[in-house]
């Protein structure tokens, strides 16, 4: 099937839709989107490499043989790697040699993620231990440079692949994958890169958009030496027009401001500035650090105006309802695993959803490559971000867990596209809440530590049943006969009713005393039809139905939607699955991206019938 010819008028359409200057702009992708320099390197590439499977080595010194070279930062089990090795490696180690870059004040190492623990040498110097392996770090090298011009950094990654108590998503603990889960991601997975900056520097900034108030709150971290009488000058702008210009006293280290708006007023013009998947209009962000005449710092960032809630039985964005139709994406590359092969890739998989008829996805049990969420923004794609799970309950998962959770969120705060976050799914690794209260307190304090770092928008507390606290009830369904779904969800059910007898998987959708409060509810994962020709065995997929011929595909598809679609008691939906993953070919695309069906008709079907139309309900 030729994509491109097929696919044309769509992609000619979320082209001219994104803002090219912006395009042009990150075009070398650079990995921190919302909070760019021009002074950086990247350190992808060949590194040197070598496994130490029994644990011998404990820091470079002890290394007398680098046995391979790695494509950083492909994962050694991933085939872009260059070494595709899938067994049990627990310790990995990396070098690599690089100009330094050149320039005064501060040399700073940054390391996307690294599954799953990390320690860093740099010039034969220890200097960092990072556990948590979806969460960037970042090591101020400039005391350990030399004159050489030469700097070496030394990666040491764990990467127990037993371990069940540590945030590991689809990872699988088998030595080979099997039913819904994937080969291991282990060492250096997101991008390795440098830059310069000055003494003092911009650490952390952080968009709070106040729609009610018209108002952009905005927060600075100050890092570095600490100066009396800096500022920070902020000017927001809409492609040349300038919304804000304003500047501020740097006190202790920090910036908390509500940058004031002007009032559009009447709502045609409002809706002008307004972000949303139809329209995703961004706003600039030029960010200055000042010492009376000196520029000491310089980025370049982008916020949105736009609010999400909840507003009693919908979903709301920018104060309207908004009918959410999501499609359940695992973020993995038959090639690459969860490293995406190339930027172009993310942006083609945003535009791939858009063009099905979905306005966004339910990003599965695993944390995004920051470059994701940046095409997400720019081409406007809503995303719920979900936390990858651990599978034992233990006191040392639970500090993992929130660990790594809130660094999470403090990374992806300022993202627009995000809005809803998902600390828990089907229970994994709380398997006992409906007897353990340990378990549901677990649940109960993630829900609200979510709601207190970010009061901004929806938490789902425990996605598919067992709910507790949750600002969406989120049902898991895989029933693929149509009238059996209708009548199961169908306007003679009482809600009161639905909540007490229903038990997919087995699972209570509510437990005692937290019964449904008139959230939202919203079918989270249903579909899961697989697609495998009669020659390949039922061993090598998986699926909750099969389809063995592509017209019965399009066929159960086209109906499911129909039916969905039109079962008024759900503000949304998330259909099972985006794209084939491995084992899983429930995907409505080959894991190459190739649709099985004609985008066309995935897209007719997915916007089909229903009470609510696609932007509101």
């Amino acid at each position: 099937m030729n994509l491109l010819l097929e696919t044309s008028s769509w992609e000619t359409e979320l082209h001219c839709n994104a803002d090219v200057s912006r395009t042009n702009l990150m075009v070398d992708g650079y990995p921190r989107p919302q909070l760019q320099r021009q002074n950086w390197y990247s350190l992808n590439g060949a590194w040197k490499f070598v496994f130490d499977d029994k644990g011998q080595f404990v820091q470079p010194s002890d290394i007398s043989e680098w046995m391979y070279s790695i494509e950083v930062p492909f994962a050694p089990e991933s085939t872009k790697s260059g070494i595709k090795e899938l067994g049990f490696h627990p310790n990995c180690w990396y070098e690599r040699e690089f100009a330094t870059l050149l320039g005064e004040g501060r040399l700073l190492l940054h390391f996307g993620a690294v599954d799953y623990r990390a320690r860093v040498w740099v010039n034969g110097q220890f200097m960092t231990d990072h556990e948590g392996g979806h969460t960037p770090f970042s090591i101020d090298i400039t005391p350990v440079l030399n004159n050489s011009g030469v700097t070496k950094v030394t990666v040491w990654a764990q990467d127990d692949p037993h371990d069940l108590a540590k945030p590991r998503g689809k990872q699988d603990w088998q030595l080979e994958p099997h039913s819904i889960w994937y080969p291991r991601t282990s060492g250096i997975w997101q991008t390795v890169w440098v830059e310069r900056v000055s003494g003092t520097y911009i650490d952390r900034i952080r968009w709070v958009p106040e729609f009610e108030r018209w108002e952009i709150g905005f927060h600075a971290t100050i890092t570095g030496d600490r100066q009396n009488g800096i500022q920070l000058k902020v000017k927001l702008r809409i492609g040349d027009t300038v919304l804000v210009k304003d500047t501020y006293e740097v006190f202790n280290g920090e910036i908390h401001r509500r940058i004031a708006l002007s009032d559009p007023g009447i709502d045609d013009y409002r809706n002008e500035l307004l972000w949303s998947p139809e329209k995703p209009t961004l706003i600039d962000a030029e960010i200055q650090l000042w010492e009376q005449d000196k520029l000491l710092d310089e980025v370049k960032s982008y916020t949105a105006m736009r609010t999400v809630g909840i507003q009693r039985d919908r979903f709301m964005l920018n104060g309207r309802p908004y009918y959410l139709r999501l499609v359940l994406d695992q973020g993995y590359w038959q090639e690459t695993l969860m490293t995406p092969p190339s930027d172009a890739a993310l942006r083609r998989d945003v535009e791939l959803v858009k063009a099905m008829g979905f306005n966004g996805v339910r990003k599965h049990q695993k944390i995004e490559d920051p470059r994701f969420l940046y095409w997400a923004d720019v081409l406007g794609l809503l995303v719920w971000e979900e936390m990858p799970s651990a599978y034992r309950f233990t006191p040392k998962a639970v500090e993992r867990i929130t660990k790594e959770w809130t660094e999470v969120i403090e990374r992806d705060i300022s993202h627009p596209c995000i809005v809803v976050w998902v600390p828990f799914n089907e229970s994994w690794g709380v398997p006992n809440l409906v007897e353990t209260p340990a378990h549901r307190n677990y649940v109960l304090a993630l829900y609200h530590l979510t709601k207190t770092l970010d009061p901004s928008r929806p938490v789902v507390g425990n996605d598919g049943w067992e709910s507790t606290d949750t600002d969406i009830l989120a049902i898991h369904d895989y029933e693929t006969n149509t009238l059996r779904l209708a009548h199961r969800y169908g306007p003679e059910v009482k809600l009161s009713d639905l909540f007490e007898r229903r038990r997919p998987g087995g699972r209570i959708l509510t437990l005692d005393n937290y019964p449904h409060q008139g959230q939202p509810v919203m079918l989270t994962e249903f579909g899961g039809i697989a697609y495998a020709p009669d020659d390949k065995p039922d061993a090598d997929i998986w699926g909750y139905e099969r389809c063995f011929n592509i017209s019965e595909l399009e066929m159960k598809y086209t109906a499911l939607l129909e039916t969905v679609n039109n079962i008024e008691i759900f503000s949304g939906f998330c259909y099972t699955q985006f794209a084939d993953t491995f084992q899983e070919a429930n995907g409505l695309l080959y894991s190459d991206r190739t649709p099985k069906i004609s985008i066309e008709a995935i897209r007719k079907a997915t916007l089909s019938g229903g009470v609510c139309t696609p932007t509101s309900c």
